[in-house]
């Protein structure tokens, strides 16, 4: 997997790298600032950027806006976005869309959860971390999700960070057919279509949450 890598931070950049390249990865790009970026992944066409959030030039979203523009002139090249805190004014168009993901920085440091999240984004899917997940439904009003059991509200928080059912599965120590009962449920109750796509279930789920938020 060729990989393009932007933080402006030297350290956890060079770490970033290697980490990556223990991995398996052929990093093609280190660079530390947003119009890097978006110059090394319009030329070199990776197969995964992974950018910091915060970045020069202006050292506010610079990162994020940099992906949203590669997104828009490549919008086959995934993105992962990484953060020290949760930013999501520049990502939220982001969120959801087919090989794209974002995470806390502490992510990194569990080796084989997000080792696992950049193979999710590079082949198409989503990768959001748990606590931008709590987030994002935390600012929705409460009545989008007050028809929700616990078990719904729990296990729509890990589709929403982009797993499978039979990870899900997994996870609560269910069958894949409880999984998928409880997701029928759920789409029912919140009027939306599951055509069985991970991203587009992530996308479905997000987009509404949103949506009402905005009312």
């Amino acid at each position: 997997m060729r990989v393009v890598v932007a933080e402006d931070s030297a350290l956890f950049r060079e770490g970033l790298v290697r980490l990556l390249t223990e991995a398996g990865c052929d990093v093609v790009a280190a660079v530390a600032d947003g119009d890097a970026l978006l110059a090394a992944a319009t030329t070199l066409n990776p197969d995964l950027v992974i950018a910091d959030i915060r970045m020069p030039p202006d050292m506010e979203s610079d990162g994020a806006r940099a992906a949203a523009a590669i997104r828009a002139r490549r919008p086959e090249i995934p993105v992962l976005l990484l953060s020290q805190h949760i930013e999501l004014r520049h990502c939220l168009d982001l969120i959801g869309t087919p090989g794209f993901g974002y995470l806390l920085k502490d992510r990194v440091l569990r080796l084989d959860e997000f080792v696992d999240a950049i193979s999710r984004v590079a082949a198409g899917g989503s990768a959001l971390d748990p606590e931008i997940v709590q987030a994002l439904v935390r600012s929705r009003s409460a009545s989008v999700l007050a028809g929700l059991t616990e078990r719904e509200q729990e296990i729509l928080g890990v589709v929403a960070e982009g797993h499978s059912n039979a990870a899900i599965a997994k996870r609560f120590g269910l069958s894949e057919r409880t999984v998928e009962a409880h997701m029928r449920s759920v789409f029912t109750k919140l009027g939306l279509r599951d055509d069985g796509s991970i991203h587009r279930r992530v996308t479905a789920v997000v987009a509404y949450l949103e949506s009402r938020a905005r009312r």
